[in-house]
């Protein structure tokens, strides 16, 4: 038995200090059923808190650059791994095994670590996000324009449900603190304790600034009223609370930004190619055994209906009640239980009360109790797995509306993949669904039948089987959300959620103006030429605009003919001269990529320097053609200059001066340009590890 701590009274930290609740509600541990903590937010004031953030967490975050933000969530994320055991001895009383906490607490961690990597990876070190590609708006380039992000001058208040206590306030907090902006913290109260004790970690790790993180551990109260519409708010829990709360008045009135992931009806479809021998069959009932026993199914992703050709129920059917076998119920802080309890009696209730509504139209075809391993049947919230069959599911509605929110799966027949697709678009909008086939034609049906009711989809198979993440685990790169009744939000997604946190403008000057506020240069801003070649400076001396006008070469038709022969490249526009002159150019013209060529052998500085390699090309466009007496020449510009930090082993900085490319014929016309990447030798800073000592 789990040894209970003294009573907890997680505290609501708002305004720089902790407020801990003289009263509240009782939560019980979820196996055994005894008292465990008092929650409440009495006495914050809400108003207070939300100008707190605006004015203390949020000019303190935008001083920072994405870069060193994302430095600060690095740290965190080491800081919060060096302490998990106790959130993990915590996390036993909410029901969850030690595996299923896994997901939750270092699953919240790799999050924060995950943003902080791709954020020093994608985003420029500013406070501002240049947008998509320059636009030219007037017929002699004088005139341009280009997207800027930049962070909402508010406060991200963010409302988690109880399942995932530290999952899902690290994966809402992550992409907000990269944006910029301030979070105000709402956990569910039945698991408030969990969250309480990482947010106390994290406040007295003091790497956060101060005021860009709230936590308030009770009840919201009136805090969506004293909302801006420079605010946001992200809500995680049941589609009816999320329609409640989409409609707050205040949230209409100020049109602020409102984003819901909410339950839904996910949905496993087996290929009807598959036989029982095949891989595939073995592992879609290892998956739905598995996501509906997860957690004790207490997951917004898990598998709640599950979409099995008629002629091969009868075998799913047994095979999944062999797999069901295996798992074992009872206290979690136990070795040899695989599920827990569900996080209180009144979820229980809730569950039950839905199984009822259930059969109605399903009939229980595996269920009954079983041994518990530990635990409290009577004041433990138990419930052990339980799966129905509907056998008429395109006539039923209850299936596809209902969602009983524990260890519960509904079989579903179906008779040919538009049906089995249809019947997954009954659930009016999820957040995931997954395919098991290996018959690629199948596959295509399904997933394009399935696409437009669902934020993720995946694909099982033998193919994939090693290294899949499984139906039910969103993952930092991908979107998590759905449409319909999944809340029609998005989260996660990669940088997309940092872009729901922040403004987009448009910004309309001449190209000098926009180079000087997006801090890159562009074709018609000013540039600078001195006496020392461009690759002749460290990182740390070359300048944004800074440029080269390169000689001028007349092409031959040797270099023509001496380029095909190096290369094999014989088109017919290069050497034939019948050919050419026949073709598009009306002549023979120089390859493309001789033109590359000759151009790095105008603009490259031989010797040894600063510029250690070169190792990318991007948006390379031919223009114009170039043919035999054709004089061009080469204008180099510093385009933009990135940080690289130093990785383990690496013992010399450096950063990546990306390049601007023009070349140009004797007629001033544009003939190919592009942007080049080069590795370039920087100053060690602040930012760098000490260097390795000689002994070691």
């Amino acid at each position: 038995m789990t040894t209970l701590p003294a009573l907890l009274r997680p505290a609501s930290y708002v305004y720089g200090t902790w407020h801990t609740p003289p009263d509240g509600l009782t939560v019980l541990d979820a196996a055994y059923g005894r008292p465990l903590a008092i929650v409440s937010s009495e006495g914050v004031d809400f108003e207070q808190a939300t100008t707190y953030a605006r004015r203390v967490g949020g000019p303190a975050l935008r001083r920072l650059t994405f870069h060193a933000r994302a430095r600060l969530l690095k740290a965190l994320g080491l800081y919060l791994l060096e302490r998990k055991e106790a959130y993990y001895a915590l996390s036993l009383l909410t029901g969850a095994t030690r595996r299923d906490s896994w997901v939750d607490i270092e699953g919240g961690v790799g999050t924060l670590l995950s943003y902080a990597s791709m954020s020093r990876r994608e985003l420029p070190d500013e406070r501002f996000w240049p947008d998509g590609k320059v636009e030219r708006l007037g017929r002699e380039g004088t005139f341009v324009a280009r997207h800027l992000l930049v962070p909402r001058e508010g406060v991200a208040v963010q409302i988690n449900a109880y399942n995932f206590p530290v999952w899902g306030m690290l994966e809402k907090l992550a992409p907000a603190f990269i944006a910029g902006m301030p979070s105000l913290v709402k956990p569910a109260p039945q698991t408030a304790y969990l969250t309480e004790r990482v947010v106390r970690d994290i406040v007295a790790s003091g790497l956060l600034p101060e005021g860009t993180l709230q936590l308030v551990s009770g009840e919201a109260g009136d805090l969506l009223t004293h909302l801006t519409e420079q605010d946001t708010v992200a809500f995680t829990g049941s589609a009816a609370t999320a329609r409640t709360l989409r409609v707050h008045p205040n949230l209409v009135a100020r049109s602020i930004p409102f984003n819901a992931e909410a339950d839904s009806l996910n949905a496993s479809v087996l290929g009807r190619s598959v036989q029982p021998g095949d891989p595939e069959f073995a592992l879609f009932v290892r998956e739905v055994a598995r996501e509906m026993t997860g957690k004790a199914g207490q997951k917004c992703t898990a598998i709640r209906r599950a979409m099995v050709p008629r002629e091969r129920m009868g075998e799913v059917t047994e095979a999944l009640r062999r797999e069901l076998a295996k798992v074992t119920l009872g206290d979690p802080a136990r070795d040899d239980v695989r599920m827990g309890a569900l996080v209180s009696l009144e979820q229980r209730e809730r569950v039950r009360d839905t199984l009822e509504q259930l059969k109605g139209e399903t009939e229980v075809v595996i269920g009954g109790e079983r041994e518990l391993l530990g635990g409290d049947r009577e004041h433990g919230a138990f419930l052990d797995p339980t799966v129905l069959y509907c056998p008429q599911p395109l006539t039923a509605s209850g299936p596809h509306e209902l969602e009983a929110f524990g260890p519960v799966v509904t079989l579903m027949p179906y008779d040919s993949l538009e049906e089995a697709a249809h019947l997954t678009r009954l659930g009016r909008g999820s957040l995931v669904g997954s395919v098991v086939s290996h018959d690629r034609a199948e596959i295509a049906e399904l997933v394009y039948g399935m696409a437009s009711s669902h934020g993720r989809l995946l694909v099982l198979n033998r193919a994939d089987v090693a290294e899949n993440t499984g139906h039910g685990s969103p993952l930092p790169g991908l979107n998590h959300g759905g449409p319909g009744r999944a809340g029609g939000g998005s989260e996660l997604g990669g940088l997309s959620a940092v872009r729901h946190h922040m403004n987009r403008v448009a910004v309309q000057a001449d190209p000098g103006t926009l180079a000087m506020l997006t801090r890159e240069y562009l074709p018609g801003a000013e540039v600078r030429e001195d006496t020392v070649h461009p690759f002749r400076k460290t990182f740390d001396e070359i300048k944004v605009g800074d440029s080269l006008l390169t000689h001028r070469r007349t092409v031959t038709e040797a270099d023509i003919v001496n380029f095909a022969g190096l290369t094999g490249d014989h088109f017919y526009a290069h050497v034939d001269e019948i050919g050419a002159k026949e073709g598009v150019f009306g002549r023979r013209v120089a390859h493309g990529y001789f033109l590359i060529s000759a151009a790095a052998g105008m603009f490259v500085s031989p010797a040894p320097g600063p510029v250690l390699a070169n190792y990318g090309m991007e948006n390379l466009r031919f223009v114009e053609p170039v043919g035999i007496g054709d004089t061009v020449r080469t204008r180099l510009t510093c385009k933009r200059r990135i940080r690289k930090e130093l990785r383990e082993g690496e013992t010399r900085p450096t950063g990546v001066v990306e390049w601007h490319v023009e070349i140009s014929n004797q007629h001033e016309q544009l003939v190919a340009t592009y942007d080049i990447l080069t590795l370039v030798e920087r100053a060690r800073d602040e930012h760098d590890p000490p260097p390795a000592s000689r002994e070691s």
